[in-house]
């Protein structure tokens, strides 16, 4: 058994130096905000990804192109004999989980207090290579 966890863990390793990570947490907005926008991107190429994020209209589309910059750089590192208009790099995975919430109080008619929740998320981005997968196969 610790043979075959041994070759998983080389395995995972070895993956995990083709993709590229970045993380965005404690971000100001809505998780349910970001995500319309993470949505759109999922999947996509990189280049048309940063034009989409360019040109969209929602506030929380200049954060993530931020990060989705931060995440091809991050893959620049790893890969430095590799160009990246020749990898032809995607967005692998894009998820938004909540963060924490701020709460705050405001008055309300009749002496009662409402409750205001300001929500923020940690976004993380993959980025991986389509023409790594190709020559391995």
């Amino acid at each position: 058994m610790g043979e075959r966890k041994r070759l998983m863990a080389e395995r995972f390793k070895e993956e995990k130096k083709v993709i590229a990570i970045a993380k965005l947490n404690n971000c100001p907005t809505s998780p349910r905000k970001m995500r319309l926008v993470a949505d759109v991107i999922r999947g996509i190429d990189v280049n048309r990804a940063l034009d989409i994020l360019k040109y969209s209209k929602k506030e929380a589309s200049g954060r993530l192109e931020k990060l989705l910059r931060s995440a091809v750089s991050n893959w620049k590192a790893k890969n430095e004999n590799l160009d990246v208009d020749q990898a032809n790099l995607y967005v692998k995975e894009i998820f938004v989980n909540q963060g924490r919430t701020l709460k705050r109080m405001r008055p309300a008619p009749r002496g009662h207090a409402g409750r205001i929740r300001k929500r923020s998320n940690h976004v993380t981005v993959i980025v991986d290579s389509k023409i790594e997968k190709q020559t391995e196969e």
